[in-house]
């Protein structure tokens, strides 16, 4: 090659050099959506999503490196919900984190862009896949729990309060999943001879107003699984306080917030575990072919503390079996 030629051709490599650098940069960028129906300073959902990015840089996805998260809260706020749902779509990103009812409202405005869950109750009842197995649409993830569970959280309420006979469900009757779970309780409350009554919570107003109404003696609640539980926690943990109701929680949150006792999957493990499928998803695997999971981790959870406020003796054998005991 001539000097001049070289020259000439030495001469454009600066202008050729940052166009590849960005292309290939643009290649190994993802983008994840995270739309949450909680509010930004829940503890407990951001320790969730600590576990899900921890995840993700386990399997080689940093954030602000390869990775960019764009995140929306809606605090509870239905309205803001579909808003935030729709700019995320609008966006476009590579997969959308999403949690409980979120997933739904998500569906409606895309039904390309995969949708990774973490903590849903029946997402086949609630029409987000097909079947577990076989998801079949752009959604797939992880399941809370079955509803036999609900026959759990009734064993454990009489074993720890014996004498109690009448119980208030609480649920959120808007749900599939707040049918089912009640349900589940109302087929095994004969066993236990267990009077039941289904108290809604899809506010706060209305949570307060149904167990002051219910609260008597003899009495005790079960919180069911669902995100108003988790929006309301603490109103729900101070009422069954302030009545001195005997309560079984879905999950762990509640009895370290005061809460007597709890039995559920651990929340922070599905965070963790959505991680790998949103890894999968950025490899080339399809939602529709990766099927829902179960919950593999259950904690038992026991406040000795609010067990003595009540007057309750806790079973020894029942605190051997706890994996958590707070004093």
């Amino acid at each position: 090659m001539r000097r001049r030629d070289f020259v000439k051709a030495m001469g454009a490599l600066p202008a050729v050099w940052p166009l590849a650098a960005r292309a290939q940069q643009t290649e190994r960028m993802r983008r994840i959506g995270v739309l949450m129906p909680f509010h930004t300073d829940d503890p407990e959902a951001q320790t969730g999503l600590a576990a899900f990015l921890q995840g993700l840089q386990q399997l080689g996805w940093t954030e602000n490196d390869n990775l960019q998260v764009e995140y929306r809260w809606s605090g509870g706020d239905a309205e803001r919900l579909r808003r935030y749902a729709a700019e995320l779509v609008a966006l476009a990103p590579d997969v959308i984190l999403a949690t409980g009812a979120t997933v739904g409202v998500l569906l409606e405005d895309t039904k390309a862009i995969p949708i990774v869950f973490a903590i849903v109750a029946d997402p086949v009842g609630r029409g987000f896949v097909e079947s577990l197995a076989r998801p079949g649409t752009n959604a797939t993830g992880f399941l809370t729990f079955e509803y036999s569970m609900g026959g759990k959280w009734l064993e454990l309420l009489r074993e720890i309060a014996p004498d109690v006979k009448r119980i208030g469900v609480l649920r959120d009757s808007t749900l599939p999943s707040g049918s089912g779970q009640f349900g589940a309780i109302q087929s095994v409350a004969p066993m236990f001879a267990a009077e039941l009554t289904p108290i809604g919570m899809r506010t706060p107003e209305e949570i307060e107003r149904g167990v002051a109404a219910f609260a008597r003696s003899s009495r005790g609640l079960i919180a069911t699984g669902s995100a108003q539980a988790w929006i309301h926690r603490k109103s729900i943990v101070a009422l069954a306080e302030r009545y001195k109701l005997p309560t079984v929680y879905f999950q762990r949150m509640f009895v370290k917030q005061g809460g007597l006792i709890s039995y559920g999957p651990d929340s922070i493990d599905q965070f963790r575990r959505a991680a790998n499928y949103v890894d999968r998803i950025f490899k080339g695997e399809k939602p529709a072919d990766l099927p829902v999971q179960g919950p593999t981790k259950f904690e038992l959870a026991i406040n000795l503390k609010a067990a003595s406020v009540l007057g309750l003796t806790v079973p020894p054998a029942l605190i051997a079996r706890a994996d958590e005991v707070i004093e």
